[in-house]
């Protein structure tokens, strides 16, 4: 998430580099949050190769923006 809130889109490549998690690890993980509806994911092709975007959604933003805002009352920052 902390990725996605500052870019526009991601490639899916671009998070596993990122990220350093495994494929499958990274493929739950989205799929997770698709579900929660924190992310959109949209499947295209770039010369003719699978291709998946993230973008961030609007409550993916709060949600992330409350856990930021309660992570730091925790940590009285």
């Amino acid at each position: 998430m902390s990725i996605l809130v500052s870019v526009e889109s991601a490639e899916f490549g671009y998070l596993l580099e990122k990220t350093a998690a495994s494929k499958g690890n990274l493929s739950v993980q989205l799929t997770k949050l698709k579900d929660a509806k924190y992310i959109l994911v949209t499947k295209s092709f770039k010369k003719n190769m699978p291709l998946t975007t993230c973008n961030i959604s609007k409550k993916g933003e709060q949600a992330f923006k409350d856990y930021v805002n309660q992570i730091s009352k925790y940590l009285k920052l």
